[in-house]
């Protein structure tokens, strides 16, 4: 692959912000990003990906190619938590699998928007309905997971106190990030088709703020990742192989389907990395609450700790690699 497209990733501004963080741990800073702001930043950037992403949708409509891309990504989010969980039952229990699993079937909207962000300065074109993709992503993945908890291990309680299905369909549909996320791409939409002006007014918010919150966010996600680190001992060498090889796997499928959908460059990237990250706050919420036996240190620490940094360093421009070769 073009080892240029590495460093293009590299040296931008949000990902040197990202490794700004790590070494601040690893150098013994006393760096520290208060907590309310990173929350902020977080519900921000879901705001405006959402947003402008519903603005886009409404201009594209809900096309085939719209459609057939939504549900693959969906497709995704169910099959990949299958497989994923068959390879780590080899050496972990059933309730560290499936909870693992769930993760990475799940996605990162961090690394999705770090690959929109190395889009545009490649200048490759990108559609918003792709967002819709991301939003529709999560759901799934935790429904998936926590049915391999019931149907894959040992029953010692009844079925009620085991499966709360009540939380969770409300864990997998109203928690906090794909709630802001769906909603707002559904007020992107209603606002493009109905007042113009009032998205137009929007912008300086959505767009011209974008870039520096991003390069915040990550500087805190390298703070939080780096910390995580110390956990990835616990984990051990397997889980951490397991970190590194399941988004590769993940994004040459993902890429395989691109390709048949015909996504072209900038939406095949994207694709690819919705199939290749891993979730580390709705799906690691979700585990907490209904899978008490996981041990968080596995799912949280392989999927922040190792697949994250991979994916928005050296992840990304490898899969615009992998994308443009197989491109027609």
């Amino acid at each position: 692959m073009d080892t240029s497209l590495i460093l293009q990733n590299l040296l931008t501004p949000p990902v040197l912000f990202f490794f700004l963080g790590v070494f601040a741990v690893v150098l013994g800073s006393d760096l520290e990003i208060p907590a309310p702001l990173p929350k902020l930043f977080s519900l921000y950037l879901l705001l405006a990906i959402g947003f402008k992403g519903g603005l886009e949708l409404q201009h594209s409509g809900l096309s085939e190619t719209v459609l057939l891309t939504i549900g693959a990504a969906m497709a995704m989010s169910m099959l990949v938590p299958l497989y994923g969980f068959a390879l780590l039952r080899l050496k972990v229990d059933g309730f560290n699998a499936a909870a693992i699993a769930a993760t990475y079937g799940s996605i990162s909207a961090v690394t999705f928007i770090t690959a929109e962000s190395f889009l545009d300065t490649l200048g490759l074109h990108h559609d918003g309905f792709m967002v819709a993709a991301l939003a529709l992503m999560e759901s799934p993945a935790i429904i998936v997971g926590l049915l391999l908890v019931k149907l894959a291990t040992p029953t010692t309680k009844t079925d009620a106190e085991t499966m709360r299905w009540g939380a969770v369909l409300k864990e997998s549909f109203l928690n906090g990030s794909v709630y802001l996320l769906v909603g707002s791409l559904l007020v992107g939409v209603l606002t493009a088709a109905n007042s113009p002006q009032g998205a137009e007014k929007m912008l300086p918010f959505t767009d011209k703020l974008f870039y520096g919150a991003l390069s915040f966010f990550l500087l805190d996600m390298g703070i939080v990742a780096a910390q995580r680190l110390r956990d990835l001992k616990q984990a051990g060498a397997f889980l951490i192989g397991f970190a590194l090889l399941m988004p590769l796997v993940n994004a040459l499928l993902g890429a395989f389907i691109a390709k048949g959908l015909q996504l072209g460059q900038g939406n095949g990237l994207l694709f690819v990395v919705l199939c290749a990250s891993a979730s580390y706050i709705a799906v690691p919420a979700a585990m907490r609450m209904t899978v008490p036996e996981a041990n968080p240190s596995f799912y949280i620490s392989t999927a922040l700790g190792v697949t994250f940094p991979f994916n928005i360093s050296v992840g990304i421009p490898l899969y615009m690699a992998l994308v443009n070769r197989l491109q027609p």
